[in-house]
């Protein structure tokens, strides 16, 4: 297979996590018997600072060109003025909507290797194994919104359709029905106009997946539930602030935020594939990025938008292995064991691949 992927490294670590990223496709490509065309734009602050707009054209039209998005991390302390007219997340925000990305794939997963040092009890965390689906182009992130600057009063608006909210249950009630078939759709409906019609639709749509059992929680139980009962989790479902802040939670359950992968997709096989941590500026250029969100996302790149099951299978192997083999990046690593660098630990992945 011949495919080309539009390459964002973006800000922080992005570039760090995104280089070793290629060098794994480009093991896979290289044994599976696959052409890997990595075209590169940029996103964020760094095009900002370039061209003065976070989501520059000439980067639409290589992603347009592209059979997938792989993207690192966009902004940081140098753009984090709230009052700026433009700023970094707007690009990721811009890249979502142009393409229609409204369903985000958040796979969250315990590794018997970490479970000694994750801050949940070991009971708690033995076959955790959910998948997020997060509403991405939609609610309060998008609504009307009034910004008064210096001002005393400024809103946003959490705006839902019961198309945009059908198009996603659909998404996750078929996710549910190729693993565990149990789905819990997380709002608000006690208080939220838009989360009850959220509600009601997701029951509409329920109609249509009667093997699947879907069961309702209000956001604030919910992020009790994923602390005290991890594992009774299938899918979850959810808008775009509740999944957004949801699945980042979750990340406690994995060992780190550095861990977690993600997929945003459309309706056809096209996606948009990051991890879900940020740009650590802290760390950035030091070497101590965990690249495991990222490689797990290209692992996705290759399941959702190519089709190869196998590879990403091998990929998701590859960093088991390393983990089961004691390979420790910073953010994942107790006191007194050793710290592989970023490159290091993808050396160690892409041996195994």
């Amino acid at each position: 297979m011949k495919a080309t992927i539009a390459v964002l490294p973006g800000d922080g670590i992005g570039p760090e996590v995104v280089g070793q990223a290629t060098r794994l496709l480009d093991a896979i490509a290289e044994k599976y018997g696959h052409e890997f065309v990595f075209v590169e734009g940029m996103i964020g602050g760094i095009a900002i600072d370039e061209t003065g707009d976070p989501l520059p054209a000439e980067t639409v039209a290589i992603c347009e060109s592209a059979d997938a998005i792989l993207l690192g991390a966009v902004g940081g302390p140098k753009w984090s003025d709230p009052t700026a007219t433009v700023q970094p997340e707007r690009g990721l925000l811009g890249l979502r909507q142009h393409f229609g990305l409204f369903a985000n794939l958040r796979p969250v997963k315990t590794y018997p290797a970490l479970a000694e040092q994750a801050p949940l009890r070991a009971e708690l965390l033995q076959d955790v194994d959910i998948l997020f689906v997060r509403e991405l182009v939609s609610g309060i992130y998008f609504g009307e919104r009034q910004e008064q600057g210096e001002g005393d009063v400024s809103y946003d608006t959490m705006r839902y359709s019961r198309e945009q909210v059908a198009q996603v249950a659909n998404v996750a009630f078929r996710a549910a029905q190729g693993r565990r078939k149990i789905l819990c759709s997380v709002d608000k409906a006690n208080v939220l106009a838009s989360m009850r019609l959220w509600r009601r639709t997701v029951v509409e749509v329920h109609k249509d997946y009667d093997d699947v059992a879907l069961e309702h929680l209000l956001v604030d139980a919910a992020t009790m539930h994923l602390l005290t009962r991890p594992n009774s989790f299938d899918v979850i479902v959810a808008g775009n602030m509740f999944g957004d802040i949801l699945s980042d939670e979750a990340s406690v359950l994995a060992g780190s935020l550095g861990m977690l992968p993600s997929a945003s997709l459309r309706a056809d096989r096209f996606g948009l594939y990051e991890p879900v941590h940020g740009t650590a500026p802290d760390i950035a250029g030091k070497g101590l990025a965990n690249p495991i969100g990222m490689f797990l996302s290209a692992a996705m790149l290759l399941r959702y938008s190519l089709g190869l099951e196998a590879e990403a299978t091998a990929i998701e192997a590859a960093v088991d292995a390393a983990l089961d083999a004691g390979l420790r990046t910073a953010d994942i690593a107790r006191a007194g064991e050793e710290i592989a660098s970023t490159a290091a630990f993808a050396d160690a992945v892409i041996s195994r691949v």
